[in-house]
């Protein structure tokens, strides 16, 4: 994700960032104002987790830039809730996504399998889910118990077949292509109400 963003980095905001500028809430807070300068608005919540700032700087950055099949590896922790952490860099985790047609395709990762650590990070998630996060985790406290009983080493991928029939129909939003699109129930009107007596 990180060396995204460096590749796709306007011109405008100035030089390239570095790795390590992606470490601190102030090198990051810095990294969004030259941004915010040269291109979109990026929001900068000091409140916020870092790793959810930075993801939203590479959404702003270079999301619309992965025309090609792109795959991008290496997410914050912050946004990777059920992602093992890399070993040499707790902040990051081993989650990639496939990205083609300026859209994400998949969703891969490697499985975090310490239980404590899951209740930990679910944890953090309850906090972004008070500040307003609707799509924070909520407490799994049955996928907790589960882990304590033991899980092997583990990773996947998930692949979108709706995000693939819309690449493959050059459809622009989901709802185009979606099998069983959302169904509400059927309203009855007073008249067709049953009597009541």
């Amino acid at each position: 994700m990180r060396e995204a963003i460096i590749h796709y980095w306007p011109e405008a905001a100035g030089p390239k960032p570095k790795i390590p500028d992606f470490g601190s809430h102030d090198s990051v807070k810095a990294l969004v104002g030259r941004f915010n300068t040269a291109h979109a608005h990026v929001a900068y919540d000091p409140n916020e987790p870092v790793g959810k700032t930075i993801a939203n700087l590479f959404d702003a950055a270079a999301e619309e830039q992965l025309i090609q099949p792109t795959i991008i590896y290496e997410f914050p922790t912050a946004v990777s809730p059920l992602s093992k952490q890399k070993a040499d860099e707790p902040d990051w985790t081993e989650r990639w996504e496939i990205f083609a047609g300026k859209m994400e395709l998949s969703n891969g990762f490697s499985e975090l399998n310490d239980p404590e650590d899951q209740r930990s990070r679910f944890e953090q998630q309850l906090k972004e889910r008070e500040r307003g996060d609707e799509e924070a985790h909520q407490m799994d406290e049955d996928y907790i118990r589960a882990l304590s009983y033991g899980m092997p080493p583990a990773g996947g991928v998930g692949v979108g077949v709706d995000r693939l029939a819309m690449l493959f129909t050059d459809s622009h939003t989901i709802r185009d292509v979606i099998l069983f699109p959302l169904l509400r129930p059927e309203k009855t009107s007073s008249a067709d109400a049953p009597e009541q007596g």
